[in-house]
């Protein structure tokens, strides 16, 4: 098993029936981590579930669509009751990043973009980090990308909502910090997933950018989630993480 350096913690990961969401529960669980793998396909998510158990890690998958506030309440009720009473770390990994000039959004997309990569968020750890502060220890990580940091033609909404999670996680960060409650995120660059897949060779374009000058694999980003959920990262709080192959920072 390795590192089992999360023995002991509750983990809910949303978006973990694929891509970077899935790698990040199964890190997550190799680590000792009782993981509650959140998505809508429950055919993914018990997959992703058999795959951790096969390890001999412990995961349940919760059903979830996140698109509005009582979805996240009830969620967020489903991970602390199967998790004994706790949640330990949430990572929230659940987004849709439709790509397109920003005349053809519709109110529906706009909504769509909003409802999933910042409001479910908000709802989750508004029914959460409490509680992880009367305990005083939790982490939360949010999942953001490099597109928040820079504007890029076609990417307003998605890099929009994303910058919204950003100030989020600063803001909990100060809420939450001094209860013990570390609030990060991480910023992934272009990520070779079951979602990105339909881009084919606009992926490697973007990543070529970067020194890296690759896309990422899922396990990679995960791993850096996977830092900040553990006490190696204790004295790192609201954090906005880039693992974007460099893309920023040049």
């Amino acid at each position: 098993m390795g590192s089992v350096d999360l023995a002991g913690r509750v983990a809910l990961v949303t978006g973990a029936t694929s891509g970077i969401g899935a790698a990040t529960a199964a890190l997550l669980a190799e680590r000792g981590a009782h993981v509650m793998v959140a998505g809508r396909d429950a055919a993914r998510g018990e997959t992703v579930v058999a795959a951790v158990r096969a390890r001999g890690g412990k995961a349940d998958f919760l059903t979830a669509d996140l698109r509005d506030a009582a979805s996240a309440r009830q969620l967020a009720q489903k991970a602390t009751e199967l998790g004994g009473g706790r949640v330990d770390i949430l990572v929230n990994s659940a987004g849709i990043f439709p790509f397109g000039p920003t005349a053809k959004a519709t109110p529906a997309d706009v909504d769509a973009v909003y409802d999933l990569n910042v409001k479910a968020p908000f709802h989750l750890v508004a029914q959460l980090a409490p509680a992880m502060a009367e305990r005083g220890h939790g982490a939360i990580i949010n999942v953001s990308t490099m597109v928040a940091e820079y504007g890029v033609a076609g990417m307003a909404l998605y890099g929009s909502s994303k910058a919204a999670l950003n100030l989020l996680t600063k803001a909990w960060a100060a809420e939450f910090g001094p209860h013990g409650v570390r609030v990060n995120a991480v910023e992934p660059g272009p990520t070779r997933t079951e979602g990105t897949a339909g881009m084919g060779e606009d992926l490697d374009a973007l990543a070529a950018q970067a020194p890296a000058g690759r896309p990422a694999e899922a396990k990679e980003i995960a791993e850096a989630i996977a830092y900040l959920a553990g006490d190696g990262a204790s004295f790192v709080h609201g954090a906005i993480l880039p693992v974007d192959g460099g893309r920023t920072a040049v």
